[in-house]
């Protein structure tokens, strides 16, 4: 069973008295965005209030206030407020160089991830991760829940398709907190040559792997509802294909939809600034599916990733040798879907593909949770 009883849920970086004797004293950048809050109030506000020396603020994709596109180029700068270099993991670096954290004693990660491999935000972390390894500094990853966190499901990635959008040897849902993640990232020796960061997680309270987080804080700008955050793990792969997502109209990642398609409902993808300036198929009727009004409670009830509805698109598609790009191999985690797709193989087929690696993953994944699990 799973409780929506969130309210008594509290992210790590509320529990500012277990933290801030480690910050104490010392120069502290802070890796953040909009989703980095206590209770209203910003963390980088709340610790200066505390006294903290905040000397710079790193920000990921979508920029530090969360209005940059994905993808979009998020240059350095200056935050108004409080008037600390701003430094992007999302322009010409993606991860902190050493000049970069020269005068820096100890970095503090306060992020909100949804709990997809292929969402960057875990990838800027394994950066921020093995840049404070290699430079002497701690890390403090202030843990938060993962909205997407009380399931396991998905392909393991094939290293050999590693990139920004897929880094680890995990399922494409890995039922995992960041700070879980940080503790397996560097107990499996995955930072470059091995090295360990000086790691410190600080825990959610009153959180497990069978409760359902609802965000106070919409993620990312396609992200922005619970809706779509349930639908993003499945609905993401169509990225790798001719079919739009939605990006570029008020329900992303709820729909899904191609011009050619004969489907009853439509939508037509615009430019919106800060959201999706260059959406596919910007400016034609597309023809698709509305899931706005999907069941969530059977999604939740019975989760897992739904290849279904690829399946069902590719099939509606014309051109089939043209219905995937070579992105579906990065967000997959190798060039099986494709494969096996353009083979005939049933989704059912597919999914048992995954099915050992998957229990694999799960006993190693065991070693490194901070919370009780699903998975009794």
């Amino acid at each position: 069973m799973f409780s929506k009883n969130i309210s008594s849920v509290i992210p790590g970086a509320y529990n500012i008295e277990e933290y801030k004797a480690i910050l104490k004293d010392k120069k502290v950048a802070i890796v953040a965005n909009h989703t980095s809050l206590i209770g209203e109030t910003h963390l980088v506000d709340s610790l200066l209030i505390e006294g903290i020396n905040v000397v710079s603020i790193f920000s990921p994709e979508h920029g530090f206030r969360g209005d940059a596109g994905a993808g979009e180029f998020v240059d350095n700068g200056i935050d108004i407020k409080t008037g600390l270099p701003l430094i992007s993991l999302y322009g010409k670096n993606k991860k902190p160089t050493v000049e970069q954290l020269k005068d820096v004693d100890c970095v503090v990660f306060d992020i909100q991830d949804v709990g997809v491999r292929f969402y960057t935000y875990l990838s800027t972390m394994h950066y921020v991760m093995e840049a404070c390894a290699e430079n002497n500094v701690e890390c403090v990853i202030l843990d938060r829940p993962n909205p997407n966190g009380f399931y396991v499901d998905g392909p393991v990635l094939d290293t050999v398709y590693r990139s920004f959008v897929g880094m680890h040897k995990i399922p494409l849902i890995h039922g995992m907190t960041l700070g879980e993640l940080a503790m397996m990232i560097n107990g499996e020796g995955w930072l470059k040559a091995g090295v360990k960061c000086n790691l410190k997680v600080i825990k959610c309270k009153n959180y497990d792997h069978t409760k359902l987080y609802e965000l106070p804080v919409k993620p990312s700008p396609n992200l922005p509802n619970m809706t779509s955050v349930y639908l993003y793990p499945s609905l993401a792969l169509f990225e790798g294909t001719v079919v739009s997502v939605g990006r570029g109209t008020d329900f992303p990642f709820q729909t899904f939809g191609h011009p050619e398609y004969s489907y009853e409902f439509t939508f037509t993808p615009r430019s919106i600034k800060g959201v999706s300036m260059y959406p596919k198929h910007k400016g034609e009727m597309c023809h698709g599916m509305d899931l706005r009004r999907v069941d969530l409670d059977s999604i939740i009830r019975n989760p897992g990733l739904n290849i279904e509805w690829l399946y069902m698109a590719y099939n509606a598609y014309n051109k089939k040798d043209k219905f995937f790009n070579k992105f579906i191999r990065n967000l997959y985690g190798s060039k099986q879907l494709e494969e096996d797709i353009l083979s005939g193989k049933t989704p059912s087929e597919i999914k048992l593909s995954w099915h050992e690696d998957i229990l694999i993953f799960k006993q190693i994944r065991k070693r490194y949770l901070l919370y009780p699990d699903f998975d009794k």
